[in-house]
């Protein structure tokens, strides 16, 4: 793809919905499969992450929006190497594990100040279903992107991604109107 095609706008768009629905799917799964509900409330995480019934929670994924702008500036002006080059997703993708999530400026955990400042086990930061998750997540996310970005043809990628994009903010919206108790939700 050259450059020249690649607007603002549009991988605006493109990320914030590849980030939004690999977030959403990845996290999701491992919401399940590492039971998250349990392990947040557990003491040495409880004071750090939010329960998962806190109605902020819900409206996470309809938030990523934000996160999505942000990718979008900062890969715009590299878009030459990430977007026209075979293995440019691979590139992206080792930007967001060595400046997203080891080298955070802030101790995170999972990443090198994490290790250092925080009092969470080495074992829990790096070999947990967390780093298992966005390795995954941020893994998907570049190639989905890679793969739009450089499909422009494929209208119905447009329609799927776009449509499924929609009932993820949906969910997540009404989950959080749930949650808050602005939506009435009929008992079982």
């Amino acid at each position: 793809m050259k450059d020249n095609q690649i607007t603002f706008p549009g991988l605006t768009l493109k990320a914030i919905v590849s980030h939004t629905l690999t977030y959403f799917i990845v996290g999701l799964a491992a919401f399940t499969v590492f039971n998250y509900a349990a392990r947040y409330a557990e003491a040495d995480l409880s004071g750090y992450m939010r329960p998962t019934d806190d109605p902020i929670v819900a409206l996470g994924p309809a938030l990523q929006f934000i996160r999505g702008i942000l990718f979008a500036l900062a890969f715009h002006p590299l878009r030459e190497i990430l977007f026209g080059r075979r293995n440019g997703w691979l590139v992206m993708w080792l930007l967001l594990v060595s400046l997203g999530i080891f080298s955070t400026f802030g101790p995170a955990p999972g990443s090198v100040e994490g290790a250092i400042y925080t009092q969470l086990s080495l074992r829990d930061q790096f070999l947990s279903g967390g780093m298992l998750e966005i390795l995954t997540q941020s893994f998907l996310f570049s190639a989905l992107l890679y793969y739009w970005v450089n499909h422009p043809e494929k209208r119905w990628l447009n329609w799927l991604l776009g449509i499924l994009f929609g009932l993820v903010v949906l969910m997540s919206v009404m989950g959080y109107l749930a949650a808050s108790g602005s939506l009435v939700v009929p008992s079982a």
